[in-house]
């Protein structure tokens, strides 16, 4: 998490990383040196991979789980498969109630739509100085044929500035055409 670029990461990411290597462990365990079983689980794997929509990391890492829990029932190591599953039942809940990997900082994915013809490399940064802390334009594309721009920056805002004032300030200079704030986690797929 500190380590990641401009503290954009996935929540849900960091806690699949803490997660799978118990998982993994306990797999690898209760396979051992067996050929058969080793076979088997692979079988498992690509079933997953191939018969199942994608989901997000930590919904992986819980298949993986449940599938390690079976492993160790199929096995016949219950009392195995019955403290892994106490103990990461138990982790899993404890990294949920101290909100482990909490994304700290509000930053935001910013959409602005513009005129042609407004300087759209200047026109922004008095508001920006005065609402962000950082702020960075990843993205710029024409729409409405040409006619009008969309500008998408990643925007660090600190806690005491509220949104509205933001968006307001950003109005006055875009025209009163449309702005998008949000999340920037929720919209990493949308650039």
């Amino acid at each position: 998490m500190k380590t990641c670029n401009k503290h954009i990461y996935s929540q849900n990411f960091s806690l699949t990383l803490v997660i799978i290597p118990a998982v993994v462990a306990i797999i690898v365990l209760l396979i051992g040196s067996n050929i058969a079983r080793a076979f088997s689980l692979a079988g498992a794997f690509s079933i997953i991979k191939f018969r199942s929509a994608p989901g997000d990391s930590k919904d992986i890492s819980y298949v993986l789980f449940t599938m390690a829990a079976g492993l160790a029932c199929g096995v016949g190591v219950f009392s195995y498969g019955i403290l892994f599953t106490v103990f990461l039942c138990l982790l899993m809940w404890v990294l949920n109630l101290i909100n482990f990997g909490e994304i700290k900082n509000s930053q935001k994915l910013l959409k602005i739509t513009i005129p042609e013809d407004l300087d759209y490399e200047n026109a922004f940064e008095e508001v920006f100085e005065e609402y962000t802390i950082e702020h960075q334009l990843i993205k710029l594309r024409t729409t409405d044929l040409g006619s009008l721009y969309q500008l998408v920056y990643t925007v660090t805002m600190p806690d005491k500035v509220t949104q509205k004032d933001f968006l307001d300030a950003l109005r006055c200079r875009n025209g009163n055409l449309s702005i998008i704030l949000s999340m920037h986690s929720e919209a990493n797929g949308g650039l």
